[in-house]
């Protein structure tokens, strides 16, 4: 679910496709995605399996070794990578990491939703350098800091 109200339109990323931007301002720390309608995740090693190895490219890591898959495309999968995103992926919410005018484009850092190791099929638009998962650990402490560093400023 996307909180503030949005539009998708073509990126401002090189390569990237559609983005979802803001229609309106949002306040860091403020929730611009949360977590809605799922109902399953798999594990990892379950897309070994023919029916999930074809949908892995609609796959995010939300927590631990669990993966929702979202062939669909709903409008939450047009946030784009960053190395240096204006979004903070944590536990499946999208928190803003400053305040973000209307017409800001959503990005958040693909590493958290990746298995750990695993590369992103493009590298980084802005420093060509490849996109690999973060380890669950690195990745659920690096997103709470930030949170509570966001929060404590908010």
């Amino acid at each position: 679910m996307i909180l503030p109200r949005y539009h998708i339109d073509a990126s401002r990323i090189p390569g990237a496709g559609k983005g979802l931007f803001l229609d309106e301002a949002v306040r860091a720390g403020s929730i611009v995605t949360a977590p809605d309608a799922i109902n399953q995740t798999y594990r990892h090693a379950e897309f070994d399996s023919p029916e999930l190895a074809k949908l892995k490219y609609a796959s995010a890591r939300w927590f631990e070794d669990r993966y929702t898959v979202s062939p669909d495309w709903p409008d939450e999968c047009y946030i784009n990578h960053s190395f240096q995103p204006n979004g903070l992926w944590h536990l499946g919410f999208v928190f803003a990491l400053a305040d973000l005018p209307a017409g800001s484009e959503i990005t958040v850092d693909y590493r958290h939703l990746l298995p750990p190791g695993e590369t992103e099929d493009f590298a980084d638009a802005a420093t060509g350098e490849t996109i690999v998962g973060l380890s669950w650990t690195e990745s659920l402490a690096s997103s709470t800091r930030t949170l509570a560093a966001l929060l404590k400023n908010a």
